[in-house]
């Protein structure tokens, strides 16, 4: 895998020396954050009470809507990671704040989830510190060592069907319900997903007294699962592509693992406003103190930085099949190519 290297001195690491250059694109502007929550979370409720008042006009009309809602919760979302990493307004009490409140539209628990994320940020491509905050990828060998039921489990698990469909409603609507992975880790990430709870019932309360239960679970039900398979398609290309990054300290090291274990995921113009930039995945990782909007500023400052890991919309279709590490080939494989190499 080549590496890209930076207008540093010629001696220096490459990656570190990325890490550095991009740390200069940290601050945020009060300004533009404002601007974009309001022109994140007006749409957003805009689109749904509109829904709303369409479905009394019209079954397909209503649910029409929720495409482009669910457009928004899922923007709304990405928010709500910047402010996980404190990157949004740059003030760790109201980024907190803020990301609590959005967590209760995105049914995230905020503290709960930037814990787990953390970690995953921590530890990505490191594969002695899987299992929180990730896509679940076992290597050639943890495969074939699996009982059958075991194996047959992983394969269900990496189904498409199952990932991108039954595993966000699973996560979004029942996982995050409890602080699974952190039930002996102190009290935050009980406070936070109990009180995330407690604030969704009452808003679903006010909804279903507003509309009645069935508008209010056909639109936003439909907007949930929409938002949560683009959300868990995102995360999934962002790191299980062909040549992402794995590896086994001492060889693992951050700033490589960073850079070379996400990809760039060069979305249409319309789809990279609605996620939030999030596709610049690999510059996200190296630097997360940098908000979402000004990671556009890194690709135009630093152009050589486009072409690392870059995967286009034809590309990430493929990355599907991709779900075993194998650490001699040092990359991702399809099962038919496990089988093959026995």
């Amino acid at each position: 895998m080549t590496s890209i290297k930076p207008p540093v001195s010629p001696g220096a690491d490459p990656e570190s020396a990325w890490l550095k250059i991009i740390a200069g694109y940290r601050k945020p502007v009060l300004a533009r954050s404002l601007y974009e929550l309001a022109v994140t979370l007006i749409p957003f409720v805009l689109l749904w009470a509109t829904a709303a008042i369409a479905l009394q006009f019209g079954y397909w009309i209503g649910l029409l809507l929720v495409i482009p809602a669910a457009g928004f919760l899922l923007r709304i979302f990405m928010l709500q990671h910047d402010c996980g990493h404190g990157s949004f307004f740059g003030k760790r009490r109201l980024d907190d704040w803020t990301g609590r409140v959005l967590g209760i539209l995105t049914l995230t628990p905020y503290d709960y989830w930037r814990r787990a994320h953390n970690e995953h940020h921590a530890s990505a491509g490191n594969l002695d510190e899987r299992g929180v905050g990730d896509i679940t990828t076992l290597t050639v060998s943890e495969y074939r060592n699996l009982t059958p039921m075991g194996q047959l489990g992983y394969r269900l698990y990496r189904n498409p069907f199952v990932m991108f469909g039954i595993g966000p409603a699973f996560l979004f609507l029942l996982k995050q319900r409890l602080p699974f992975g952190m039930m002996r880790s102190g009290a935050l990430p009980w406070v936070s997903t109990m009180a995330t709870n407690v604030a969704v019932t009452v808003l679903t309360a006010l909804l279903i007294w507003s509309v009645g239960i069935i508008p209010f679970l056909l639109i936003h039900l439909s907007i949930v699962l929409i938002a949560g398979s683009a959300g868990v398609w995102l995360f999934y290309v962002q790191h299980q592509f062909e040549d992402t990054h794995w590896s086994r300290p001492p060889d693992w090291a951050f700033p490589y693992a960073a850079m070379h274990g996400a990809s760039h995921y060069d979305l249409p113009r319309p789809l990279r406003w609605m996620s939030g930039n999030i596709g610049m995945h690999h510059i996200h990782h190296l630097s997360s103190r940098v908000p979402f909007y000004r990671l556009p500023e890194v690709l135009r400052d630093h152009p050589e930085l486009a072409d690392v890991g870059r995967i286009s919309i034809r590309d990430s279709l493929a990355c599907v099949k991709f779900v075993l590490w194998d650490e001699k080939r040092q990359r991702l494989i399809s099962f038919e190519e496990m089988e093959m190499s026995v």
